[in-house]
C-alpha cells in the first residue's frame, strides 16, 4: 500500500437528524365537524452509523470527507400518519477503528468485525401527534410533542492495524526485508532510517494451508514513547497485536541493549503491551560466522525464544514460522 494512500488518524464532524415534529390536526368533516385530533408522529431522525469492512484498510476516504450528516423525520401528518424517517448514514470504516471524542478524547468505542455497526450519534425521536394526548377528560388536545433535537460533534477516528504478529524493531532491523519474503506484500525498502512511515501488512502462509498476518510497523527510536521521531503515530498499531516480533539486526553493536531499550519505550506507551507473547529474531544473521553466532547466544533473553535469520539466504526462516505460530495459537 502506498504511503500516501494510507490515512490511519482523521477527525469528522457528525450530525444526527432531528425528530420530526408531532401533528396537532384535528378532523373536520361535513357529518363530523368535530371529529377530534388525528395528528400522527413524527418521523425519528437518522442515525450516524460507524460499520466495519475487512476490505479497508485505511481511512483515505474520510480524510477529504469530514461533514458526515444524517436526515431529519418529516413531521407527521393527518389521519394518523407517521412522518418519514431521516435517512441513516453508514460509514464502512476498517477493522481496529477506535472512535473518541474530539475535545475530550474520551473513548466511545472500537469497530473489530467485519459488518459490525455502531450507532456514532443517534438521531432524535419523534414527537407524538395529538391524537397521543387526548383522554376520557381531555377529549380535543391542540397540542402536539416537537421532535428530538439533532445530535452532532467532533470525533476522532483512529485505526490500530489488526495483525497476528507485529514487527518491532529500530529503522533499519530488516523488518520490510522479512515481511516481502514471507509474504506477498512488497513494502518500500531502502537502507535509510523510516523507510517504512506506514503500516505494511502480509499474509504470511504457514503449513497445511494454514497462515497469519503479519505487520511491518515503522521503526522505532529511543523517546518514541515521548513522540519522538514518529512516536505514537505507529506505536499504537502495536497494541493489536497479538504477538511481538523484536527484530534486531546481528551488526547491532550491543544486541541485549538495544532489545531493552526496544522493550522500555513499549512499556513507557502502554505497560499492558509486554503481558503480549514476544519472539526475537537477530536478522541478518548471514553477516555472521558459526564462532560469532556461538559467542553472542549466551548473552541474550532466556525468557523468550530466539532464532537467527537471514531474509537473504533463507536461514531460520521456517523455524521462526513454527515458532510464532506457536505463539500465536498457545
Amino acid at each position: 500500500m502506498a504511503d500516501t494512500n494510507f490515512v490511519d488518524y482523521v477527525k469528522i464532524f457528525c450530525r444526527s437528524g432531528k425528530g420530526g415534529a408531532g401533528s396537532r390536526h384535528l378532523r373536520h368533516e361535513k357529518s363530523n365537524p368535530r371529529g377530534g385530533p388525528d395528528g400522527g408522529d413524527g418521523g425519528r431522525g437518522g442515525d450516524v452509523i460507524l460499520r466495519g469492512n475487512s476490505q479497508l484498510w485505511t481511512l483515505l476516504h474520510l480524510k477529504f470527507t469530514k461533514h458526515l450528516f444524517a436526515g431529519h423525520g418529516g413531521s407527521g401528518a393527518s389521519n394518523q400518519s407517521t412522518g418519514a424517517d431521516g435517512k441513516d448514514i453508514y460509514v464502512d470504516v476498517p477493522l481496529g477503528t477506535v472512535v473518541r471524542e474530539e475535545e475530550t478524547e474520551k473513548f466511545i468505542f472500537e469497530i473489530t468485525g467485519d459488518g459490525e455497526e455502531k450507532i456514532l450519534v443517534k438521531g432524535g425521536r419523534g414527537g407524538q401527534g395529538n391524537t397521543k394526548f387526548k383522554s376520557a377528560t381531555f377529549q380535543t388536545p391542540r397540542f402536539a410533542q416537537p421532535g428530538e433535537p439533532a445530535i452532532e460533534g467532533w470525533f476522532i477516528l483512529e485505526l490500530k492495524v489488526l495483525a497476528d504478529v507485529g514487527l518491532v524493531g529500530f529503522p533499519n532491523a530488516g523488518k520490510s526485508t522479512l515481511l516481502s519474503v514471507v509474504s506477498a506484500a512488497k513494502p518500500k525498502i531502502d537502507n535509510y532510517p523510516f523507510t517504512t512511515l506506514t503500516p505494511n501488512l502480509g499474509i504470511v502462509s504457514y503449513r497445511e494451508d494454514k497462515s497469519f498476518v503479519m505487520a511491518d510497523i515503522p521503526g522505532i527510536i529511543e523517546g518514541a514513547a515521548e513522540g519522538k521521531g514518529l512516536g505514537h503515530r505507529f506505536l499504537r498499531h502495536i497494541e493489536r497485536n497479538s504477538v511481538l516480533l523484536f527484530m534486531i539486526p546481528a551488526d547491532t553493536g550491543d544486541v541485549v541493549k538495544e532489545y531493552n531499550i526496544l522493550v522500555d519505550e513499549l512499556k513507557k506507551y502502554n505497560p499492558e503491551l509486554l503481558d503480549k507473547q514476544r519472539v526475537m529474531a537477530i536478522s541478518k544473521c548471514d553477516l555472521l560466522d558459526e564462532e560469532l553466532t556461538d559467542a553472542m547466544r549466551p548473552l541474550l533473553p532466556e525468557d523468550i525464544p530466539v532464532v537467527f535469520i537471514s531474509s537473504v539466504t533463507g536461514t531460520g526462516i521456517t523455524v521462526l514460522k513454527d515458532i510464532l505460530w506457536r505463539a500465536i495459537n498457545s
